[in-house]
């Protein structure tokens, strides 16, 4: 049962791995974003576990010096009733003194150690803003590219859309000028067809008048 919990574990994993790899080629930049958006939430989850330390450190440091004032109350107490006599009372005092400079030391040592976690989480925390920045950066530069590449690519639409509608104009009016040419020659041979039988008449009328002059 185990083995195919696995099984379907895996399935689904590798189902998921290829939906995001398609997303990403199709949209990288939303990829992206995504994916700031949880390196954003994960910074502010240590943002917080930072503020829950620094808490811890300023509660340690109350019970220490809280601890520290009243081991001094109770070496003042031992003293007082040390030359009084009281030998219970100075017993008491005693004691509870070696309990509270115990516990003073205890609460010393787990600052220290607190302090020193703290400052490591702090330097993370900071290396973490700086990756986080610097992603932040490097996703409006390739948001820049990409609306650079797209403004070209629309630039290179237009211009072949008018380079085709160019070129259709121009076969257009090669086609209209054809279509004149032909126009024009159909109108001068109708001219010439409906004119030379006048003008043929019209040059045997000369030549007879010529012939007619030339025998008288």
């Amino acid at each position: 049962m185990a083995n195919l919990f696995t099984r379907i574990k895996d399935t689904v994993m590798a189902d998921l791995h290829e939906a995001l790899d398609q997303k990403e080629k199709k949209n990288p930049i939303s990829l992206l974003n995504q994916y700031l958006r949880e390196c954003e939430q994960e910074t502010e989850k240590v943002r917080k576990l930072l503020e829950r330390q620094h808490q811890l450190l300023e509660q340690f440091n109350r019970e220490y010096q809280l601890a520290e004032d009243m081991a001094s109350k109770r070496a003042r107490q031992a003293e007082v009733a040390d030359k009084a006599g009281e030998k219970e009372l100075h017993l008491f005092a005693a004691n509870e003194q070696g309990q509270y400079e115990e516990r003073a030391a205890r609460l010393k040592d787990a600052a220290r150690k607190v302090s020193q976690q703290l400052e490591e989480l702090e330097q993370k925390y900071e290396s973490m803003k700086h990756k986080l920045k610097d992603m932040n950066i490097r996703r409006l530069e390739l948001m820049g590219r990409e609306n650079v590449t797209r403004a070209h690519n629309q630039m290179n639409q237009v211009l072949d859309q008018e380079d085709f509608q160019e070129n259709k104009s121009q076969s257009r009016f090669t086609e209209i000028e054809a279509y004149l040419d032909r126009l024009e020659n159909q109108v001068t041979s109708s001219y010439y067809r409906t004119t030379i039988d006048a003008r043929i008449a019209q040059l045997e009328k000369e030549i007879k008048s010529d012939e007619t002059r030339s025998i008288s």
